[in-house]
This record gives structure tokens, sequence and C-alpha cells, in this order.
């Protein structure tokens, strides 16, 4: 049966985190279902093959192989095909690691979410409360807007989006003590690798920063917060006028929420 939190991990070039994520999956006691999502281009492809066939009666593990999406193209078609089947949805990076504490790190995020549409977040000894460089929220949120990263995103800025999506719908946790430990060559924790080189050349900078402002300063942000607001003050009793679906709401027997006309 499958879990009611899936974490999204896009991977590429690093076929040896799959073991270490499935170790710390059990050396933190985590129940959530974990989904690998590797491109077919990859020169690892083999040893990618080779852990799902390893892991393939893991019933919280699978594998997804497709053409290449970068980071927010993979993240956006596979949060989007989850939305229906999960109530929460997370990413988490090939070097991101969640760290053993008194409580299973996901047990925290499910009762922290528990409460209505929201987004929580842990310690990546890195960034800390700054930066959400991994992230979980309820899977409305995604079927409210369409995505979990704006369109115009190809690997950084997002996890600034969330953090304005939290902040401007007023549903945002930072947990200090959940550590989902990032080992990035910034924290001295990695060396360069290709996929750190290409995801951070100046080229991809420029253009992702470019694309983030486009989407808060330009209005697709305010577009956004108004629906997450909605969605908010109807998980909270409110009503909503009729007008375009924009989520469904799980009471048992669902229901269509809706923005105004």
């Amino acid at each position: 049966m499958a879990d009611d939190l899936l974490v999204i991990i896009p991977t590429r070039g690093r076929p040896m985190a799959v073991p270490e994520i499935v170790r710390v999956w059990g050396d933190t006691g985590a129940s959530a279902d974990l989904l690998f999502c590797v491109d077919t281009d990859d020169p690892e492809l083999a040893a990618y093959k080779q852990h799902a066939a390893d892991l393939k009666a893991d019933p919280r593990v699978r594998f997804t192989f497709g053409k290449r999406r970068r980071l927010c193209g993979t993240l956006n078609q596979q949060a989007t095909k989850a939305a229906s089947k999960y109530r929460f949805l997370a990413f988490m990076g090939d070097d991101h690691r969640p760290r053993t504490a008194d409580r299973p790190w996901d047990a925290r995020i499910r009762e922290c979410l528990s409460g209505g549409p929201g987004i929580v977040y842990g310690n990546d000894l890195l960034q800390g409360e700054a930066m959400p460089t991994a992230v979980a929220m309820t899977s409305d949120i995604v079927s409210t807007v369409g995505y979990m990263c704006p369109p115009g995103l190809v690997h950084l800025c997002v996890d600034l989006c969330w953090l304005d999506w939290g902040r401007g719908m007023e549903r945002i946790t930072y947990l200090d003590d959940m550590v989902i430990e990032h080992l990035h060559p910034a924290a001295g924790k990695a060396t360069v690798d290709q996929g750190y080189e290409e995801a951070n050349s100046s080229e991809q900078v420029s253009s992702d920063s470019a694309a983030y402002y486009e989407y808060r300063d330009g209005g697709g942000l305010a577009a956004d917060l108004e629906k997450l607001r909605k969605l908010v003050a109807y998980s909270q009793g409110g009503t909503l006028t009729p007008g375009n679906a924009t989520t469904t709401n799980e009471t048992g027997s669902p229901e269509v929420v809706v923005k105004r006309a």
C-alpha cells in the first residue's frame, strides 16, 4: 500500500546516491515512498537500472526513467502526476540525507502538514532557515497552481519560490531540529562534478535568476498566491464562488474547490 507522503528525487550521474539514500530511510525509520527520477540519456543509466532491479522488492522505493527535463521539469512532471494519489509531496536532491532524530523526520512532516494546505522544511546544515533546499508540501498546492516549480525555472531559485508561496499563504514551518543534510560542495561535503558545474554555471545562474524575478515581479507569483490563499480559506471553512476549478478537497467525498470567475 502506498504511503501518504511521496519524496521525489531527480538524480543524474550519481547512482552511488541510491543505496545511500535507501540506507538512511532505514536508519531514520522513514516510511515515506521514494521515487528516483532518472534520465534515459544518463551516462550511468546501467548502474541506476541495476539499483532498480536490486530494490524491486522494497515497496517504498520506485524508479522512473524518461527523457531529460532537468530538475524543475522532472519535479513538475512527477508531482502533478502524483498529486491525486498522495496527500503530501516532497523534494530532496540526490545530495540530501535525512538524519536520525528522536522521531522519524517524515512523521514530523505529516504532523506539520496535517492541519491543511502548507509547506514545511528542515535544517540542511547549509542554508538553514534561509532557504528550503529540501521541502515538503500538501499536494493540493501542486494541484491548485498546476506545478511544483514555476515552469520558467530550470534548476536554481525554486527554493525561493517555495518560500514565497509559504510566506504568502502564511502557512510555512521551519523545523531547525529536523535535519536533512545537504552534502553540497559549498559546505565542503562533496567534490564538484559535472552536475554541480552545469547547475551552477554562470549561464544557469543568470537564466534562472532572471526567470525567478520575472515570476516574482511580473504577476506570476501574485496570481499563484491568489489561488493559494483561497485554498487556505476554503480549508478553514470559507466559501468560494463558482468559477474555474483549482483543486480537489478530500473530505470522504471529493469536492471541487473553485476560484472566483
